[in-house]
């Protein structure tokens, strides 16, 4: 283990916020990780991933530990499915592509999405009608304080829309650092109902689809919709998609008939942000560095130099224009470091 001074997280963060880390030390086996927290059982870490989930609006005056153990094992196997472990440190859509190419379903819809596969179930991450909760089984992690290893069941992650307890009661208290996944491996459940995916399959003739043509479908329409943080600095979707009652939906619909929306319940509808981002008029605006995405509103940009501070500013300007104009209170979906 080596700690680097002073290190920029430039390329440790997808927004590619230039920040500085007063220590750094990327961690390889979970033997290594159980002896830095030894080492500093009373100092303050704060832990990286992938960094496809935060904004960096400051230094970091501790020491950062970027997980970096890499490693996939099926564990167990059958006719019709297979477990597989899967440890932090994978790149989240290398893993998917593995998936794909070994024929194992059910994370197909999640294609593309950045980040690292040990922060994937703090974010409940989710696309296209699929969330990490539907095939994840478990996840084990290591208590900050303790180091004891703990493991979180499915039903343990207290899973929700881009919410788990990694984000409530257990926040900054464990370091994930394997995530254990059941897929099919014969008869695929797939979910190809959104709108998007079927145009996308018609347009190639596709008529009985498999979990790689869902997948090549998912990465054309994210590819087309959202830009690449290797070459424009963003975190995906910014804020989360509101939850309304029906009655406000219904004021809110009388003054714009074509706003899109999904029936949660009777009495809840949610919203596109992006369509209310959109309607205020920030798509595609800049503010220097700073911007909202030309081709969708709900991606908050760097275009090169911007600095945390001011991509803050500009998601606070949106959500006060969105509360003024639709009494909507916008949610981020990035954590704010």
């Amino acid at each position: 283990m080596r700690i680097e001074y002073n290190k920029s997280l430039k390329k440790y963060n997808t927004f590619g916020i230039d920040v500085i880390a007063a220590k750094f030390i990327s961690i390889k086996s979970e033997l290594d990780l159980n002896s830095l927290l030894a080492e500093n059982s009373t100092k303050p870490i704060f832990v990286l991933s992938g960094g496809s989930n935060m904004l960096l609006t400051k230094n970091l005056d501790c020491l950062v530990v970027h997980i970096a153990i890499k490693g996939i094992e099926i564990i167990e196997e059958s006719d019709d499915f297979v477990i597989i472990s899967v440890n932090a440190g994978e790149k989240w859509h290398d893993f998917v592509q593995y998936c794909i190419k070994n024929n194992f379903g059910g994370l197909e819809n999640l294609s593309l999405i950045p980040g690292y596969v040990g922060s994937a179930p703090i974010q409940n991450i989710g696309a296209y009608g699929v969330e990490l909760k539907d095939t994840m089984v478990q996840c084990e992690t290591v208590h900050i304080s303790t180091r004891k290893k703990h493991v979180f069941l499915n039903e343990d992650c207290k899973f929700g829309y881009r919410n788990s307890i990694f984000k409530q009661e257990a926040k900054g208290k464990h370091i994930i650092t394997k995530v254990i996944f059941k897929l099919t491996k014969k008869n695929h459940i797939l979910n190809t109902n959104y709108g998007a995916i079927e145009n996308a399959l018609v347009d190639k003739g596709i008529i009985q689809p498999t979990i790689k043509d869902v997948s090549e479908a998912v990465i054309k329409i994210r590819q087309s919709k959202l830009p690449d943080p290797e070459r424009i600095g963003n975190s995906g979707s910014f804020f989360k998609n509101p939850v309304i009652s029906t009655r406000h939906f219904t004021k809110i619909q009388e003054k714009y008939p074509a706003i899109p929306y999904y029936q949660v319940d009777h009495d809840h509808v949610k919203v596109p942000a992006g369509w209310l981002i959109e309607q205020s008029g920030f798509k595609g605006k800049r503010w220097g560095d700073a911007g909202v995405h030309e081709k969708q509103a709900l991606v908050l940009v760097n275009y090169n130099n911007a600095s945390g501070t001011e991509i803050l500013d500009l998601s606070k300007k949106i959500q006060s224009e969105i509360k003024e104009k639709f009494d909507i209170i916008l949610e981020t979906e990035v954590n704010i470091i």
